[in-house]
């Protein structure tokens, strides 16, 4: 079965869910260090940046920055054309970029993670309320 893959209906099947707490941006030289449990790491030539929640950052004494929501884009269960997970073709992209448009228009910037299952936004956690509110008129149309 094929899956959907107009982004306009796409974009009414999402689902913005918050997890709980406060997550920060956290950069280290060569590798993240053990014990330490991120939920998202990228690897650069400058180093690896962590984001990890923010009581584990304050715990350890880590260095952070950009205290942030974590909002998962979950969809009603219809998966894209190119299977569950949104990022395989130009319609995850597609959403990903109406998303982050539509936040900035309302002056609220993100970080955009594509997992394998969904995407995934980092808001400064000063806008996540007003956040939320933006991704469910963009779902409601």
């Amino acid at each position: 079965m094929a899956g959907e893959r107009d982004l306009h209906e796409l974009l009414r099947q999402l689902r913005p869910e918050v997890a709980p707490g406060r997550y920060v941006f956290c950069s280290f030289p060569g590798r993240v260090p053990a014990g330490l449990r991120p939920v998202v790491t990228v690897a650069e030539p400058e180093g690896i940046t962590a984001v990890v929640e923010q009581q584990e950052a304050e715990a350890l004494g880590l260095d952070y920055a950009y205290p942030a929501v974590w909002i998962t884009l979950r969809s009603l269960p219809q998966p894209s054309a190119g299977g569950t997970p949104m990022v395989r073709d130009e319609t995850g992209m597609a959403i990903a970029t109406a998303v982050a448009g539509r936040l900035a228009e309302h002056g609220i910037s993100c970080n955009v993670v594509a997992g394998f299952h969904h995407d995934h936004l980092f808001v400064a956690a000063d806008h996540a309320e007003r956040a939320v509110r933006v991704l469910e008129r963009l779902a409601a149309g």
